[in-house]
């Protein structure tokens, strides 16, 4: 049997083309479906929305702790600058989202259908569906594509909640949020009245990371929010010292965090929306889920050639094969990994076993995870409870605080600090810091894990002065201080060396 393509991708996600061009550098011949244009590339471009207007919040907060200094912007004819309610800068955010917009119109360009077409991927729009005879193809527009294999990138949809009452009213998720925001074509910080604006009060719902995100993006544009979580603590599966001091940070902005509070029913009562979260009741103006995502995949057919899945995600192994060997998938489908870059992993390691041969298997112990409030958590490899639960007490935790670095200082930016847990021969085990700037930084940690590199050898890493990275030598250095403490062989031999040459001098 003849086949038209080495590799069919269903699903124009990031990873899908990711995938794609990877695979035409390969010089495979790859075909690119698009079942709903425009709607899966824009899920990709929200999440760069919510990073604009993070930084727009974080701005603005600036501007409040400048003000505070009494340090405000010249503005003609008036000595200071109209402040809202808030105590943020009341400003008009039209020109704030026609530079959202520029953003992400420059992130996407090199994604674009021209530019794809022209690296030699067919790109196909339409929905389709997978079919099993004569042979395993995939249909789209009436016409039966067939490949050596196949990789579904589909991405996924909010998971909505089975609240009682939750269908009766208009909500947020964070794939829409800011598309609804577009929609109306301007935005501004809540409490003006010149032009349309964001609801004013919010209830953010779910145990998700991007819960706190965008509960803090809101807050810094002057919205009130309450986040609602139902477990004890946010950032649950995270390092508790970690979730504790984002939790402490948020509340600290003005968010009202409400823990451990499943939330039962929702109802409008005379035009405001009233959220029942444990024994408490809400009143807001917009709801928020961020209760997790499910599979766009019942289009497809998956039953049909014998694929099955949940709505965690499809049942892969660890080779990103689905229970139909010659399908793989990636992303968010994959269950588990919402962030970017682990979806790029995944597609990596699909597509080798895709195009040659199915032997490469997914090793998440070197991939960073990241939550992107401020401050920002990063972590990788094993955290302090998984490697006391594998190693017991052969091992050592590590910590660095960001007080101690003369340029957090600098930047008035010291809440936080770097763990590292660290095996008794040096091997780093695993890492997490929170604080600013921790997304680039976990960088480094996850580089020395992949290749297994001595803590011991970034105390002779000579780091430019002064920066944040400086916080690596300063743990090498006090890991190696604890190491020599604690051996006293080591101690007497070297009190006796230095006895003897002062004797010599004599």
């Amino acid at each position: 049997m003849t086949v038209d393509y080495d590799l069919i991708i269903i699903g124009s996600t990031p990873a899908g083309v990711y995938a794609a061009v990877a695979a035409a550098g390969l010089k495979a011949r790859v075909a690119l479906v698009d079942p709903q244009p425009g709607q899966t590339s824009w899920l990709g471009q929200g999440a760069i929305y919510t990073r604009v207007l993070s930084e727009i919040g974080r701005k603005l907060e600036q501007m409040r702790d400048a003000a505070q200094w009494r340090i405000y912007p010249q503005i003609a004819d008036s000595t200071e600058p109209d402040m809202s309610q808030t105590g943020f800068p009341s400003l008009p955010l039209t020109e704030v989202m026609e530079w959202a917009n520029l953003v992400v119109a420059n992130c996407s360009e090199q994604n674009s259908p021209a530019i794809l077409a022209a690296l030699g991927i067919d790109i196909i729009t339409g929905e389709g569906e997978f079919c099993r005879l004569p042979h395993l193809g995939f249909v789209v527009n009436n016409r039966r594509l067939r490949s050596r294999a196949y990789l579904i990138a589909t991405g996924s949809r909010p998971d909505i909640s089975d609240i009682k009452g939750l269908q009766t009213i208009d909500y947020f998720t964070p794939n829409d949020i800011w598309h609804k925001v577009l929609k109306v074509g301007k935005l501004k910080v809540a409490g003006s009245t010149s032009q349309p604006s964001l609801p004013k009060s919010w209830v953010v719902i779910g145990d998700e990371p991007i819960a706190p995100e965008l509960a803090q993006t809101l807050v810094r544009l002057g919205c009130e929010v309450t986040l609602v979580v139902s477990t004890t603590r946010i950032l649950f599966q995270e390092d508790l010292e970690a979730s504790r001091l984002i939790q402490a940070q948020l509340e600290a902005e003005g968010i009202r965090v409400l823990t451990d509070s499943p939330v039962d029913q929702v109802r409008e009562i005379e035009g405001k929306t009233w959220v029942q979260a444990g024994n408490k009741a809400i009143e807001a103006d917009a709801i928020l889920l961020a209760t997790g995502e499910q599979p766009n995949v019942e289009s497809l057919n998956l039953e049909g050639v014998g694929i099955k899945y949940t709505q965690q995600g499809l049942q892969l192994n660890q080779k990103l094969q689905t229970t139909n060997p010659r399908i793989y998938s990636c992303g968010k489908m994959a269950g588990g990994y919402p962030c970017g870059h682990i979806a790029q992993y995944q597609a990596s390691i699909a597509l080798k076993n895709a195009l040659f041969f199915p032997c490469f298997k997914v090793d998440y112990h070197g991939i960073p995870w990241t939550v992107l409030t401020e401050p920002q958590l990063a972590r990788v490899g094993l955290t302090e409870v998984e490697a006391r639960k594998r190693y017991g007490k052969n091992l050592w935790v590590m910590r660095e605080y960001f007080k101690e670095l003369d340029q957090a200082q600098l930047l008035g930016q010291t809440t936080g600090y770097m763990k590292l847990v660290v095996g008794r021969n040096g091997t780093i085990l695993g890492a997490t810091i929170v604080g600013s700037q921790a997304t680039e930084l976990i960088g480094e940690i996850t580089l020395a894990i992949e290749q297994k590199i001595n803590l011991g050898l970034l105390a002779n890493v000579y780091y430019p002065y002064p920066t944040l990275s400086e916080i690596f030598k300063k743990t090498a250095i006090e890991w190696q201080r604890q190491r020599m403490s604690r051996n006293q062989t080591l101690k007497n031999f070297l009190e006796g060396f230095f006895n003897l040459r002062r004797s010599w001098s004599k």
